[in-house]
């Protein structure tokens, strides 16, 4: 997993070697090396203000750590398998975590309480929406499950992709969710009313990860087969692929 800080000034990057490190972005210098998991660190996520840092891991635990000092803050127990995803709401109040004990679990981002467990299928990936009010998981029944963030009740389940979902992205102003798949497809949906807008074609393996533009009016996908595909989020038509 790699991750840039919200001004764009450093990367962190999680390993199988159980660290994590903070790279200088513009000139690619090591800054440091946060050690403490004792597995594989798959997931990390900066605080909207950049001032820390979330890791998940094998461990089954998470762990919040000071980017400036690379200070470890508190470790977050709870989840009773690997540790897949982690994101920061908006406001950086809370933050998700989603696991392979097929729970999403909210977090208070201060104090490390835990705020509330949700029970799903297996969780790769979870995003909060641009104004926190939601959150988006994928789950292995081939949906998308959107939540209530405040009281833990879902919204919606988006079904059309035929195999699982690896990745789930809210678009900046939060109109539009995008999800990668095992079925080699992009789903653009209605973050509103979980109406399928489009799907975009032409990855031959799977896509393990989605990220839209800044302005939202891009959309960028990973792919097994090597790729990496960019797309015109309004129209779905391919802008280019990188090999």
């Amino acid at each position: 997993s790699v991750a840039f800080s919200p001004d764009g000034s450093k990367l962190a990057s999680g390993s199988s070697d159980y660290t994590i490190k903070l790279w200088n972005a513009n000139t690619g210098a090591l800054v440091q090396t946060l050690s403490g998991h004792t597995r594989s660190v798959n997931s990390v996520a900066f605080s909207p203000d950049g001032s820390t840092l979330a890791s998940g891991s094998y461990d089954n635990t998470i762990k919040i750590w000071n980017t400036n000092t690379g200070a470890l803050i508190q470790t977050l127990t709870g989840h009773t398998l690997y540790v897949l995803s982690v994101a920061f709401s908006p406001d950086g109040s809370k933050l998700a975590s989603g696991s392979s004990d097929q729970t999403i679990k909210i977090w208070n981002a201060n104090t490390g309480e835990l705020i509330q467990s949700d029970y799903t299928s297996f969780v790769h990936s979870v995003a909060f929406s641009p104004d926190g009010s939601k959150l988006a998981s994928r789950s292995s029944d081939n949906t998308i499950k959107i939540w209530n963030v405040n009281t833990g009740a879902p919204i919606q389940t988006l079904s059309g992709h035929t195999r699982s979902v690896r990745s789930v992205v809210f678009s900046p102003d939060g109109s539009k969710l995008a999800s990668g798949s095992h079925d080699n497809t992009i789903k653009i949906w209605n973050a509103g009313t979980g109406a399928l807008i489009q799907t975009l074609t032409g990855h031959i393996y799977d896509v393990s990860s989605v990220a839209f533009s800044p302005d939202g009016s891009k959309l960028a996908s990973g792919s097994s087969d090597y790729t990496i595909k960019l797309w015109n989020a309004n129209t779905g038509g391919l802008v280019q692929t990188f090999t």
